[in-house]
């Protein structure tokens, strides 16, 4: 029996109440007295500088206060990330910089305001596609996370000739855009010297760092408060140009200020997944053994800040054997700086792997499944450490269980209902276990109550609520006696929501403080004094302390899709997963977690497109009406499951990150599924119609 089985349910999120009423308030929803909103102007131009700047008929527009420009907004300290560097001068890196600011009285007088601004450009030659032989090609030092750009184990040129079967394979996939349900905004407002804002980001520690540093002022005198955040699939990771804005021109003002994003702005502003380009190659015996994996990785990154999207690195995670190269290229274009989006490396890294092990199976005639379990490995195969824990042959034998994957018919495109193709496949997920150091506070009340205090961000995943079960069980008390205070920077300082590891990392502090509390209350004989009984845990030094383990998450993804030979459209009849991430804390969250990010992955497979604007740079699709996210009736029937894995190297819970692994293995196993109906390999997602009636005219059938 599973777990899902055995606690289908899990107490249900804290607030979900004040989220279905209206109650639950967002960076922009926060009316300090005096109120103004303001509204970025972006340039229109995919490089050059600033000619002329001519607010006059802005500044005529009702409503409107003032309008910051290069030329008279408060000059701050240089920040790191260079892409905060905005109002500063009068350079474009790139279409959509934001080049001036309307504040103004209502949200409609900025942005009539904003439409006044007249901006005369001295443009320069631009390029914002990628290519494999591009010149400008150039290997990193590092890839995103810290990973070595190139790493080289044994002979892969020697092992690859002599390789008995060989597939050689180009992925490629096109960028694309985090669109979370609410777009960036913050709400800043300066009282005698001190910031506070609202802002929706992931991590409140690091947007007060960079804004006190940006604005010459203590730490202390910064207070980021992101009480609810209606997502950010990693786009609000770090600061973004929204909150230096609203802080920048509350300063000006001398009132609060409240700068929410306008979705179309997105692409441009907060960050996007970079296109790669992959070329891999599978050396393996007839038995469908490896003996050689080489991916190679072709990105770009913008001219403002380098960013490698590391999707090689699963090559060196997944497979063992015994030679393998993994590398990644990249090239500066006048493009806007990719960033963070849900599981980066890992999402393309793993579509790219995942197909070409599909096609190792079509080639050797092993069953995709039974491939990847001869291939399973107890070692890490880049780093020789020997995995905490590893359940992806569970999962693999569990999901084939649960699809129904015995009896399979093998043969691609035989599987026919009139002018409709049908086809199944499948691929392996994961996900590295991060965990960050963290602190928290534990309070024993008086009245029998406690209180726990953490800098955690609720980005939609249940933060509270699960925050409250790890306390509870260290307690000993009902959840019910616990309450959580999260969301603010005036808390113990914690890690920022991204790379699943919220949960471990804040977890792991929070389980700390209240199990020293209980000690200490039993030493009292369980008696609160008047004052109540505190405790304050810091996991620094063991959170981030040297392991001898490589700590990974797996799982298993299974797909069904439908392909009309007469359309070209590919519908998803079914999506299942199956996963090892440690110990499963709350059914309910941990079910939409994964669910999540299967339907993010089918996204990416189906719907998800964005190109770039050859003539006038950017990106073509820059809002949900030409950039379409799956829907319900997408994903009509999608399941996640998980196996029971024990880890004891991992944190106190024995959890591991649940939030991204679900999107790694869905992409390959809807692009397997579609080479099993169709009986021809489709390598760019999304799969749209065009493509598929493409290879269809190519490769009938049957």
């Amino acid at each position: 029996m599973t777990g899902t089985e055995r606690a289908a349910g899990g107490p249900e999120r804290r607030e979900a109440r004040e989220k279905v009423t209206g109650r639950a308030r967002y960076a922009a929803e926060y009316r300090p007295e005096g109120r103004l909103h303001g509204r970025p102007v972006p340039a229109v131009v995919a490089r050059g500088r600033i000619a002329s700047v001519d607010v006059s008929r802005a500044l005529a527009v009702r409503g409107v206060v003032a309008v910051l420009t290069h030329e008279n907004a408060p000059r701050l300290a240089a920040p790191q990330d260079p892409t905060l560097a905005v109002l500063r001068d009068d350079r474009v890196p790139h279409r959509g910089w934001y080049v001036a600011l309307v504040v103004a009285e209502t949200p409609e007088d900025a942005r009539e305001g904003a439409a006044a601004v007249e901006v005369v450009y001295e443009t320069e030659e631009h390029d914002v596609v990628l290519r494999p032989d591009h010149p400008g090609l150039y290997t990193p030092e590092e890839a995103n996370g810290g990973h070595p750009a190139v790493r080289e184990r044994g002979d892969p040129d020697a092992a690859l000739a002599a390789a008995p079967v060989l597939v050689e394979a180009d992925y490629r996939l096109g960028a694309l855009h985090n669109h979370p349900m609410e777009p960036h905004a913050a709400t800043a407002e300066w009282r005698e010297g001190a910031l506070t804002l609202h802002d929706s980001t992931q991590g409140g520690n690091a947007v007060r760092e960079v804004l006190a540093g940006m604005f010459g002022v203590h730490r202390r005198r910064v207070t980021v408060v992101a009480e609810h955040v209606g997502g950010g699939f990693g786009s609000k990771g770090t600061a973004r140009p929204h909150a230096v804005l609203a802080a920048m021109a509350a300063l000006h003002t001398g009132r609060p200020v409240t700068v929410a994003l306008p979705r179309r702005d997105l692409a441009a502003v907060v960050g996007h997944r970079a296109p790669t380009l992959h070329r891999i190659r599978l050396g393996a015996g007839p038995d469908g053994v490896l003996t050689a994996v080489e991916h190679e990785v072709v990105t770009h990154t913008s001219r403002v800040r380098e960013f490698v999207e590391q999707a090689a690195v699963p090559a060196r995670v997944m497979y063992g054997c015994a030679h393998s190269r993994t590398a990644h290229r990249v090239v500066a274009l006048d493009v806007p700086t990719p960033s963070w989006m849900r599981a980066p490396g890992e999402a393309p890294g793993m579509y790219a792997l995942e197909s070409a092990m599909d096609e190792l199976a079509s080639v050797t005639g092993v069953d995709p499944v039974e491939l990847r379990l001869r291939n399973d490995t107890d070692r890490e195969p880049d780093s020789g450490r020997p995995f905490s824990s590893r359940g992806l042959a569970a999962c693999l034998r569990e999901g084939a269980r649960r699809f129904g994957w015995e009896g399979r018919d093998p043969r691609p495109g035989v599987r026919r209902a009139g002018g409709v193709l049908t086809g199944t496949g499948v691929a392996s997920a994961t996900y590295p276990v991060l965990v960050n150091p963290s602190r928290a506070s534990a309070r024993a009340e008086p009245d029998g109550g406690f209180r726990v205090a953490v800098n955690a961000t609720d980005i939609g995943t249940g933060a509270r609520t699960v925050l409250a079960q790890i306390a509870a069980e260290a307690l000993g008390v009902p959840p019910e006696a616990v309450r959580i205070e999260i969301g603010s920077t005036a808390l113990p300082a914690a890690s920022l929501a991204g790379g699943s590891a919220g949960t471990a990392s804040w977890g792991w502090a929070v389980h700390r403080a209240c199990t020293e509390l209980a000690e200490r209350l039993a030493g009292a004989g369980g008696r609160v004094p008047p004052e109540g009984m505190a405790v304050d845990a810091d996991t620094r030094g063991e959170a981030d302390a040297e392991v001898p383990w490589a700590r990974h998450a797996f799982g298993a993804v299974f797909a069904e899709v439908r392909a009309d030979t007469v359309t070209g459209e590919v519908r998803l009849a079914r999506l299942m997963g199956v996963f090892a991430a440690g110990r499963i804390l709350n059914a309910r969250t941990a079910r939409a977690q994964f669910t999540g990010g299967m339907v993010m992955g089918a996204g990416m497979a189906l719907t998800e497109r964005s190109s770039a604007d050859v003539r006038f740079g950017g990106f073509a699709e820059r809002d949900l009406a030409a950039y379409h996210v799956p829907v319900g009736a997408d994903v009509p029937d999608v399941g996640a499951y998980w196996i029971e894995e024990e880890d004891p190297h991992l944190n106190p819970m024995g959890s591991k990150g649940i939030g991204e692994i679900g999107i790694t293995g869905a992409p390959a196993a809807i692009g397997n599924a579609l080479h099993h109906a169709l009986g021809a390999r489709l390598r760019e997602p999304p799969f749209t119609p065009d493509k598929v009636l493409a290879v269809l005219r190519r490769t009938p059938p049957g």
